[in-house]
Order: C-alpha cells, then sequence, then structure tokens
C-alpha cells in the first residue's frame, strides 16, 4: 500500500502534520511512504518509517514546483492521498482515496483541524522519527551532566520574538540557587541563520554552563538533542513544536500569533501570553511584515511564573536529573 503525504513548507507546520502521519502509518503496517513538502522542513521526514522517497518542493515560478510533484507522482497509482496543501496536483493523480484539506477558520487547534481530516479522536501527537546517528548527534551536543534549560529565543518574524534581555534575565531566574533547574546548563537553540540575532543571549550566559545549539546540524540532529533536555522556553517557533513532539516540557511564548490554533500540542506543555490579546496585537487586514516589536509587554515576571507552574504540575525534580533521565519520546 502507498501513500502521498502532501505538507507544509515551515517547520512548525510540519511538525503539527506529523500525528496524522504516524496515525496512518500505524493504521497501515507495511506502509510505503512519500513525502512531499518544502527545503525547510523535508529534514523533519528523513527518518519516516517505509520512507520510498522524499519530495522537495521548491516554489519556482508560475506554480513550476507543483508542476513538478506531478511529473514526480504521476506515474503510479497510490492507494492513499493526504494533502494539506489543497493543491490540484491531488486530483490529477491516479488514487484510490483522497484526503483534501481545506483551509478553514474554525478557531480549532491546527492539530484537531487535521484530526478531522481523518475522523481521528482523540487527534494524534506530533511526533518525529530518529536514526541511531541522529541519537548519537543528540548525545554530542547534549553530554550527559546536569539538567537542560533550552532556550529558543528567536522567531520566523520580529513581531513575535520576545526581548534577549529578557531570556537572559529568565536564565539566570531558573537556575539560580533554589529555583526549578538550579545550577543548570543553559542551551541556546536556533536555525544557522539566526545566529547573529541568538548569539547575545549565548554569549550572556556562564562559559562552564552554556550549550551552543544554533545550527547544530541536521533538524532530527537539534530533535535528539533537545529529548535530552529538561525544559523547553520559546517563542512560537518551529523549534518550539519540535519541543512539544519531544515530549519535554514546553513553555511557548505567545503575542501576534494565535495559541488557539498554535500553542505547543500535548499535556507537558503551556502557554504565557502578552497582556493583549492576539487580536488586538494582530488585527484583520494588518501587514505582518511590517508590525512593530509586539512582545515587549510580556514581563519576566509572568513567564518565570507560568515556568514554575508548569514545573510543579509536572512534577519535576532537579536533583541529580541528568539528560539521560529526563522524558522523551522516540
Amino acid at each position: 500500500m502507498r501513500l502521498l503525504f502532501i505538507t507544509a513548507t515551515r517547520i512548525g507546520d510540519a511538525v503539527l502534520s506529523t500525528g496524522l502521519l504516524d496515525a496512518t502509518i500505524r493504521a497501515h503496517p507495511g506502509l510505503r511512504v512519500t513525502v512531499a513538502c518544502g527545503p525547510v522542513a523535508a529534514g523533519l521526514f528523513e527518518a519516516v518509517p517505509g520512507l520510498e522517497k522524499l519530495i522537495v518542493l521548491r516554489k519556482g515560478p508560475r506554480a513550476a514546483h507543483w508542476r513538478a510533484l506531478w511529473r514526480e507522482v504521476v506515474g503510479r497509482r497510490w492507494d492513499l492521498v493526504i494533502d494539506l496543501r489543497a493543491s490540484a496536483v491531488s486530483w490529477l493523480i491516479r488514487a484510490d482515496r483522497r484526503h483534501w484539506l481545506r483551509s478553514a477558520n474554525t478557531g480549532d487547534h491546527k492539530v484537531v483541524q487535521l484530526a478531522r481530516l481523518l475522523s481521528l479522536s482523540p487527534p494524534p501527537a506530533p511526533r518525529l522519527w530518529l536514526g541511531p546517528a541522529n541519537r548519537a548527534a543528540g548525545l554530542r551536543l547534549v553530554p550527559a551532566g546536569p539538567p537542560v534549560l533550552a532556550l529558543a529565543p528567536i522567531a520566523n518574524w520580529y513581531a513575535k520574538t520576545w526581548p534577549a534581555e529578557r531570556f537572559i534575565e529568565l536564565a539566570e531566574r531558573l537556575t539560580a540557587a533554589k529555583a526549578p533547574l538550579a545550577g543548570a546548563r543553559v542551551a541556546v537553540v536556533a536555525g544557522p541563520d539566526e545566529r547573529t540575532a541568538a548569539q547575545p543571549v549565548l554569549d550572556a550566559l556562564p562559559p562552564a554552563r552554556r550549550l551552543d545549539l544554533i545550527g547544530a546540524g541536521p533538524l532530527l540532529d537539534t530533535q535528539a538533542a533537545l529529548e535530552r533536555c529538561a525544559l523547553f522556553i520559546g517563542n512560537d517557533s518551529g523549534l518550539m513544536h519540535m519541543a512539544a513532539a519531544a515530549g519535554i516540557p514546553t513553555l511557548g511564548l505567545f503575542g501576534p500569533s494565535d495559541d488557539r490554533l498554535y500553542a505547543p500540542w500535548g499535556p507537558r506543555t503551556a502557554v504565557v501570553r502578552t497582556p493583549e490579546s492576539f487580536l488586538t496585537l494582530n488585527p484583520p487586514g494588518g501587514d505582518w511584515r511590517s508590525m512593530p516589536p509586539a512582545m515587549v509587554s510580556l514581563r519576566v515576571d509572568a513567564v518565570e511564573e507560568a515556568a514554575r507552574q508548569l514545573w510543579r504540575r509536572l512534577g519535576e525534580t532537579t536533583a541529580d536529573q541528568t539528560p539521560d533521565q529526563a522524558p522523551n519520546q522516540g
């Protein structure tokens, strides 16, 4: 049985779609999978069970990427097509069954919307698959030792980025004596093109307790490193969704993006947002590309309290916890 799974361009959206892919693979043992997605997210799917082909959709003029995908898949009959991009390709190939996601603003979380496509209840949680080489990279990036607080201080647009100096102050508070992560190491996680923006946070941390995970390598290596962390705090970003999929305690910081739709998914997650609502900061018809910084009203006190509440709710221990003892999922 063959599946064509057409999914997102952005990392966060692609991660959120993996629960649907996982549920489909589990329902059809021996399923042969072809994944089509954008180049930034492609690395997330390299270890998918039963993967036959990974097709990278590189956007071109006059929908050239969709024509290229059609040429790749038209010569085969597909048992199942799941198209989360609502492309015409799904209807121009031979397929026994098709599931085609139309965009709809229902107010439900994206994971719930995706689950509805296949009538799945409860909604399947996002997950990422790792290979032995990824696990080895994770151990290299986050060696055994004191617990690790992971910070992701960058987002894909500036308006939803919490100020760097507040990440620094938050790390100092949460790793101070008698704090939840007293004496913990602090990892700064960001993409390879985000070093300039993330470097001030890294530079402000004690050298003996900091881990540089900026541009740490392939996405699945970064995922393996995240699995070894004790707590993640970051802006609404793909890394936030990767951390939640890793099963570690994850706190997402929100302002001009909608946490009803994009909160980190799972029982080990929480959200703290600006006092202003999403619609106040990002009204209909606004241009997000020219939006001024929108996270400045989110105070360090509020984020620290949210982190402490998440820590208490999950009953985590700080003493003697190593990354090898931190919760994770395959």
